[in-house]
């Protein structure tokens, strides 16, 4: 009776107690090791596409870098025919003047000639009126005396002498004349030729320049082509990824399930080994001791910098934007960057960027990356290291970036595009990076 008693009083205790305890739920849907890993081999080769695209879009936006760089270079040469055909323009309309002042000078020469042929006219003809008295030999013979002969050979002797005067006149006047016309036509012919000369030069700068934005057109539909094909992979790759969490997700929450279940049923043994043993007493269980954190690691000033500009990635790129304080509206630059509307923009561009990343090292920089170039100590290329700065082109004049380290860069790219990692190019890079810190 008494073992009878003992035996409803401990399956009551049991009751009781592991009624107190949450039920574990129906388990949930277990994919198999298979389904896992088709998807998990799905999201791979879409990872694999993406970093082919990226490989190939980074070329391409290499390669519109290197015509964006050939654009500027155009547009400085038809910038310089610009300037040479303004000269040749001043310089055609002085020798105008010049040529009109001569106009002037020979127009008077000529009229000097005129005057001196009809004064040698009249000369001629008063002598020829007089030659039947004193102008001709027959004036000695009509002399009535010696001193007759005489005056009248004086006269014929001062007439002679005349004449020729009036002649040589005649003469200088008409090489005057023709001297200033010679050279204001020779003085017309050079300027008119040199403007040609700088207005084909205008016609040739500007073409070359127009051919280069076109090409750099083309190869931007193109990048933004290959950009447009690597989002979408990217969206493909990120729902594989989805499917791979979530069956990944169903296999943990599963494994927690079973992990659950077992403790229900240790728990469920103990309740009853407990009501078993005449409800002994629970053991208290003993708080956990708290474990300290870790301090956070220090930053230094190098860190400072490649943590500012990185901050910054997705930033738009606006030519002349940015300053020690962060991105600025853009400035006009009369062409490429103007077509993006960059001057409307908020956003940095190489340089911009460098001087907001530096200047939380207390480090502030000139907005010129060819200023930059030089404003530090120069260390080979071979031996660059996080947190030096990479330039391209004559004097680091065409572009400027961050290194990172393991062979890749931020930077704030060109038009059109944004601040972001990129690996390193070497095309057009300058022997030398530049170190601040």
């Amino acid at each position: 009776m008494l073992t009878r008693l003992s035996a409803v009083v401990v399956l009551m205790m049991t009751a009781v107690l592991t009624g107190t305890a949450a039920a574990v739920p129906p388990p949930p849907p277990n994919p198999s090791d298979s389904e896992i890993s088709a998807s998990r081999a799905e999201a791979d080769a879409k990872a694999a596409r993406v970093g082919e695209l990226t490989g190939r879009l980074t070329q391409a936006e290499s390669r519109l870098q290197e015509l964006m760089d050939e654009v500027s270079y155009k547009r400085e040469l038809a910038n310089k025919a610009r300037v040479d055909l303004e000269t040749a323009i001043s310089e055609a309309e002085a020798a105008r003047r010049e040529a009109a002042d001569a106009r002037v000078q020979a127009d008077a020469a000529s009229a000097a000639v005129e005057e001196s042929r009809r004064a040698l006219d009249e000369f001629a003809a008063a002598s020829y009126s007089q030659g039947t008295t004193v102008g001709s030999f027959s004036a000695y013979i009509g002399a009535k005396s010696p001193e007759d002969l005489l005056a009248r050979a004086q006269m014929l002797e001062a007439v002679s002498a005349s004449s020729l005067n009036r002649l040589e006149q005649v003469t200088r006047d008409q090489g005057t004349a023709a001297n200033l016309d010679s050279a204001a036509r020779a003085a017309l012919k050079k300027a008119e030729t040199k403007q040609a000369a700088a207005d084909e030069a205008k016609k040739v700068a500007e073409q070359a320049q127009q051919a280069a934005v076109e090409a750099h057109s083309t190869q931007a539909a193109a990048t933004e082509a290959l950009q447009s094909d690597k989002d979408a992979v990217e969206r493909e790759l990120a729902a594989a990824r989805s499917a791979v969490g979530g069956l990944e997700a169903q296999r943990q929450q599963y494994d927690q399930w079973t992990e659950a279940k077992r403790r229900e049923e240790e728990e469920n043994a103990r309740r009853a080994a407990a009501a078993a043993a005449a409800a002994a007493p629970k053991p208290q269980a003993q708080a956990p001791r708290p474990v300290a954190s870790a301090p956070a690691p220090s930053g230094n000033r190098v860190q400072t910098v490649i943590n500012r500009a990185l901050a910054q990635r997705g930033v738009i790129y606006a030519w002349g934007g940015g300053n020690h304080n962060g991105p600025t509206y853009g400035v006009r630059d009369g062409g490429v960057a103007d077509s993006f509307g960059d001057y409307r923009k908020i956003g940095f561009d190489c340089s911009g960027l460098m001087m907001y990343a530096f200047a939380g090292a207390g480090v502030y920089l000139p907005h010129y990356s060819g200023y930059q170039y030089n404003s530090g100590r120069k260390v080979p290329l071979s031996q660059m290291a996080p947190g030096d700065m990479i330039f391209w082109g004559p004097g680091g004049g065409t572009h400027v970036a961050l290194y990172l380290g393991g062979g890749m860069m931020v930077e704030a790219p060109h038009s059109g595009a944004v601040v972001r990692i990129s690996p390193v190019r070497y095309g057009g890079i300058m022997p030398y990076v530049t170190r601040m810190l």
